[in-house]
């Protein structure tokens, strides 16, 4: 029989980044609380359309927003979805007064790009 080794992951100062693209649609079994209160960005990127799949999970949205509650800085993040969502959409409205206290803005594009036989919705970072 074979045993599994579990690796922990020690417990450290946060990360300090500038874009983060948040992993896997932003699907919770992947990105929780922890993942914000370590891994603190100007910009984080969330993906996923799919509502079967539950992503982007409204438990990884709330985790944002109690992970952010604890920095010990109030610097501006940015929330960038890459589609508009009932999920996000919900979020947003039913969040909207705890993200001002908690300096988040989360952006709406209505840019698209369109490439040779493909277009998509797009927005503009500045770093």
């Amino acid at each position: 029989s074979k045993s599994s080794k579990s690796t922990v992951v020690p417990l450290g100062p946060p990360m300090y980044l500038d874009l983060v693209y948040v992993p896997n649609h932003s699907n919770r079994k992947n990105v929780d609380v922890e993942f914000f209160k370590r891994v603190r960005s100007s910009y984080y990127v969330v993906s996923g359309n799919d509502s079967a799949a539950e992503e982007p999970s409204r438990a990884v949205l709330d985790s944002l927003l109690e992970g952010k509650a604890q920095w010990d800085s109030n610097m501006q993040v940015t929330l960038i979805p890459t589609h508009d969502s009932e999920v996000m959409r919900e979020w947003y409205q039913e969040t909207h007064e705890k993200q001002q206290d908690l300096n988040i803005m989360v952006l709406a594009s209505s840019s698209i790009v369109v490439m040779q036989d493909e277009s998509f919705p797009a927005c503009k970072i500045e770093l």
